[in-house]
């Protein structure tokens, strides 16, 4: 193929690939790197059931292509890229002629999970804007009567006759304040992000020995980065506070023993809220406890949400809020014994 035609492939975000008689990868797309999550330096002549795993009767179909030169179509199967999960896809076959005049197969696979999580993705979003607008409203409603509370408090105290009444015009100051710091913490931050090039590994590893300095002797912190993420433009301190937010409940999750691992991987033209980027770093934090319950998975993200007796609920939706901020998003997969919180970040590569 030539360099435009690369190019032009490289944009879709359709998984492509070429298989010669022998059914070895002659070229693959960006997405299909994507999709079998390796490079197309690896993947290239290497036999496809090496690289994905399809039914036997999908493989029969392919074999028969080779022979009477007919497309197909299969719709909502199963695939399985090796060492990945199972991506539910349509696949779409056409045979051509290749340069040395041997029959030759293009791949067009269309992944059904994409346009599921996009649209899961871009209704979390819509909810968290609905529900960041009702905090605020509802924030601009409480502050008013709540600093008339403490102020009108404070007078009182200056007034009473006997100091062992103050102790009741305290706690009055005291929890009119607790509210206070609590509606600021609903808000989350009021500024914009401060962007300047920063390294994720550098965050991870800060936040990853945090983690250690505090966690019970009882739990392992691992590590698993990919060394060739570049650095990238984002907020460093708001970065920071997402992972450690994350950290902190997997530890909680982990009790006195157990496992956290820190974990990077670059995946290119992703989609995250309706926008795609050619690269985004994918920042997991993985761990084998108790688990978010099943029936809080869909709204753990949204405010006053919470899978702990000590919880406030907010943790989560600030991070989330912040991940909006920059950009990006957070997701969760979880069964009990396996947990797993992504950060999704577009790398604007720093210059």
């Amino acid at each position: 193929m030539n360099p435009s035609t690369n190019t032009l492939l490289d944009s879709m975000a359709t998984a492509v690939l070429a298989l010669d008689e022998r059914m070895r990868i002659t070229y693959l797309n960006g997405a299909a790197e994507q999709l079998l999550g390796i490079s197309a330096r690896k993947a290239l002549d290497q036999q496809l059931p090496r690289m994905l795993t399809i039914p036997d009767t999908l493989f029969a179909r392919l074999r028969e292509a080779l022979n009477n030169g007919q497309p197909f179509t299969e719709r909502q199967i199963t695939v399985e890229p090796h060492g990945q999960d199972p991506q539910l896809v349509d696949m779409s076959l056409s045979p051509f002629r290749a340069h040395d005049n041997s029959t030759a197969l293009a791949l067009e696979i269309n992944t059904i999970n994409r346009p599921l999580r996009i649209a899961r993705d871009e209704a979390m979003v819509a909810q968290q804007e609905h529900a960041s607008s009702l905090l605020r409203g509802l924030a601009h409603e409480i502050k008013n009567p709540l600093g008339g509370l403490r102020g009108a408090a404070q007078l009182l105290d200056r007034q009473l006759p006997n100091r062992e009444l103050s102790e009741y015009t305290a706690i009055i100051i005291r929890e009119a304040d607790r509210l206070q710091n609590l509606i600021d913490r609903m808000l989350g931050p009021t500024t914009r992000p401060q962007r300047t090039p920063i390294n994720l590994h550098e965050v991870l590893e800060h936040v990853r020995k945090i983690i250690i300095a505090s966690a019970p002797d009882g739990v392992k912190v691992r590590f698993d980065y990919d060394p060739s993420i570049p650095e990238c433009l984002s907020d460093r301190d708001r970065l920071v506070q997402v992972v450690l937010n994350i950290a902190g409940n997997a530890v909680q999750a982990v009790g006195e023993a157990g496992t956290i691992v820190f974990s990077s991987r670059v995946i290119s033209n992703f989609t995250i809220a309706a926008k795609r980027h050619p690269l985004v770093a994918k920042l997991s934090i993985h761990d084998n406890g108790l688990g978010v319950p099943e029936h809080l998975i869909d709204q753990i993200f949204y405010p006053m949400v919470t899978g702990f007796d000590s919880g406030t609920g907010l943790g989560l939706s600030i991070a989330q809020s912040m991940m909006n901020q920059l950009g990006g998003m957070i997701e969760c997969q979880s069964t009990p014994g396996d947990t797993t919180f992504t950060i999704l970040i577009p790398l604007e590569i720093a210059q």
